[in-house]
């Protein structure tokens, strides 16, 4: 079954929400020019009240080491999600599990992929001065290109509406929504998230 990871989390409510819906992953951005940026120390509250098998992702784009390292000790996450122009070496330094997001562009997977080393690859749709977030969809035909490089999490552009259809396109490793469950950045829509996690998690057709 497809694992689901809500990104932009910065309440509880959407959090303990997520949770209860079967959420496998929460995101936590560390990233100012984000408009779903959150402080580590409400991240932190937060995540200490998540159950012991949720795994709580902080996002960064392109941050020096040591803040990374703090925020992962400061939070306790259990995984880092890198958007920015990380090189392999720097993905490779963090005793935590590490996510390398790349941004696909032109129906092409960036050359530099399989340079790669990372627990996962995050694919995400690319946009011109933005790091992610971008509500827009890519190829999917390119996900599936990627799966020979390692674990793939699909982002970009998921809905509860083209959920199932991505899912069972890809059959990635993992999905990852943010705007797409959204009434304002930061600010989870109920009723879109219970949809959106129903359907990811529904059993494949074949």
């Amino acid at each position: 079954m497809t694992r689901v990871k809500v990104c932009g989390i910065t309440n509880s409510e959407d959090a303990m929400r997520a949770v209860d819906l079967g959420t496998d992953a929460l995101g936590f951005i560390f990233y100012p020019k984000s408009p779903r940026n959150i402080l580590p120390a409400d991240a932190a509250e937060i995540i200490r009240g998540l159950p012991p098998f949720v795994a709580s992702v902080g996002v960064f784009v392109d941050a020096p080491s040591k803040q990374i390292e703090a925020i992962v000790s400061e939070c306790g996450l259990t995984a880092v999600q890198l958007h920015g122009s990380e090189t392999p070496d720097f993905c490779g330094r963090f005793r935590v599990k590490t996510i390398k997001a790349f941004r696909v562009k032109d129906a092409r997977l960036p050359p530099e992929i399989d340079r790669y080393r990372t627990d996962a690859i995050l694919l995400d749709t690319y946009r011109e001065g933005m790091a992610g977030g971008t509500g827009e969809t890519f190829s999917w035909d390119v996900a599936v290109e990627a799966k020979r490089y390692g674990r793939v999490i699909l982002a970009g552009g998921l809905t509860c509406e083209n959920i199932r259809n991505a899912i069972e396109t890809v059959r990635p490793y993992a999905v990852d929504v943010s705007s797409g469950v959204e009434i304002e950045p930061g600010r989870k829509d109920p009723k879109k998230l219970t949809q959106f996690v129903t359907r990811a998690k529904e059993r494949p057709l074949s």
